[in-house]
């Protein structure tokens, strides 16, 4: 989840009224913008396919530049979107980005081995910085990036789209206000069948394995469901296509233990299809079905169900990030978010290792 949330301008103090995330406040040399100008940091499927058209529908930000290290992709995005050569950047000059009015938010939308370079690089220049998830494959590298931008004062978001998404804010308004009593029992499952077999998820060095992808959202699906963090956690891993999963897990299945008893039995998987959350509280249920999908979300419950319409995820997801940078609020999913997951997917990874159960 980028975060993922706070100011383009610095706050006076003693005279700001909103609620600051530390590792959100930018200098007040900026002048206010009406719309926000965003660098793609990475040309692969989730920013060809997703970003790129969610930016034509936003309306607090643009598509301003590209990073990538492929001069043909350079040149279709760059007839395709009208993006200046100002504007267009490869990994080795990046850093002059720092010069460029144009740019206000970096994206970083690289394998996770990747996230903390250029996150680090983007707020030494200047930059907010909206990070993909996972948001980094260590905790030790997702404090690195959160120290960074604060001592740049800068904005770490996170993209987490589904917190954007009304269907999980409502799931999460059902627990928070305790319709149904207490959480007892959730049970999570994310995964789709992956055939590919070069690509990074497959590759360990680049932070592959599925807890650092489709696993994410089954734990945030446990997190946000019971409102807790989880205090341990049991977990196994395995293999059906070794061929395939040679160095990362194909398959993790993990239990997590929460403070105020609630238990969650989670599933993620690159071999399984599957996309649910199951909460049994007290007194009803709650099921989501789908839980993360790019279309949105819904699901039922005791008393109703859960069908918000929404046009499109990462067109909201990216506007509320850029409201949040201009109106000096706080953000969804800030890099905090980021670094809660990723403590729990480090337990996750040492209880399968060990066998036994991992306290957090």
């Amino acid at each position: 989840m980028f975060n993922r949330r706070d100011a383009l301008k610095s706050i006076i103090v003693g005279g700001a009224a909103s609620v600051f995330s530390p590792n959100t406040l930018l200098a007040s040399t900026a002048p206010k913008k009406e719309k926000l100008g965003i660098a793609l940091v990475g040309l692969g499927y989730y920013s060809t396919d997703l970003l790129a058209p969610a930016l034509q529908m936003t309306e607090k930000c643009y598509l301003a530049g590209i990073v990538t290290g492929t001069p043909e992709k350079a040149e279709k995005w760059k007839q395709k979107y009208n993006i200046p050569d100002k504007n267009i950047y490869n990994y080795q000059n990046f850093d002059s980005i720092a010069n460029n009015p144009d740019i206000d938010v970096v994206y970083v939308v690289l394998p996770p081995s990747m996230h903390k370079e250029y996150t680090i690089r983007a707020a030494k220049a200047g930059k907010h910085v909206f990070c993909e998830k996972p948001m980094a494959p260590s905790v030790s590298d997702c404090m690195a990036m959160i120290k960074t931008c604060n001592d740049n004062k800068v904005s770490l978001a996170i993209g987490y789209r589904c917190q954007h998404d009304p269907n999980t804010q409502e799931f999460m308004r059902i627990t928070k206000e305790k319709l149904y009593g207490k959480v007892r029992m959730v049970a999570c499952g994310t995964g789709y069948f992956d055939n590919r077999t070069t690509h990074w998820k497959q590759n360990k060095a680049l932070g592959g394995g599925v807890m650092g992808d489709m696993g994410v959202y089954a734990l945030q699906g446990a997190r946000l469901a019971t409102g807790e963090e989880p205090i341990a956690v049991t977990a196994q891993a395995s293999t059906t296509r070794p061929e395939i999963y040679k160095e990362v897990e194909e398959t993790m299945m993990f239990q997590l233990q929460f403070p105020s008893g609630a238990l969650a039995a989670c599933h993620t998987s690159f071999g399984i299809q599957m996309n649910y959350l199951q909460v049994n509280y007290e007194r009803g249920w709650l099921r989501m079905d789908s839980l993360s999908n790019y279309s949105g979300n819904k699901g039922s419950h005791s008393k109703g169900i859960i069908d918000f319409p929404i046009k499109n995820q990462q067109a909201k997801q990216l506007d509320e990030d850029c409201m949040a940078l201009m109106n000096s609020t706080q953000l969804i999913a800030p890099g905090e978010e980021g670094l809660r997951d990723i403590k729990v997917v480090e337990a996750i990874y040492k209880a399968a290792q060990n066998g036994g159960t991992v306290k957090i």
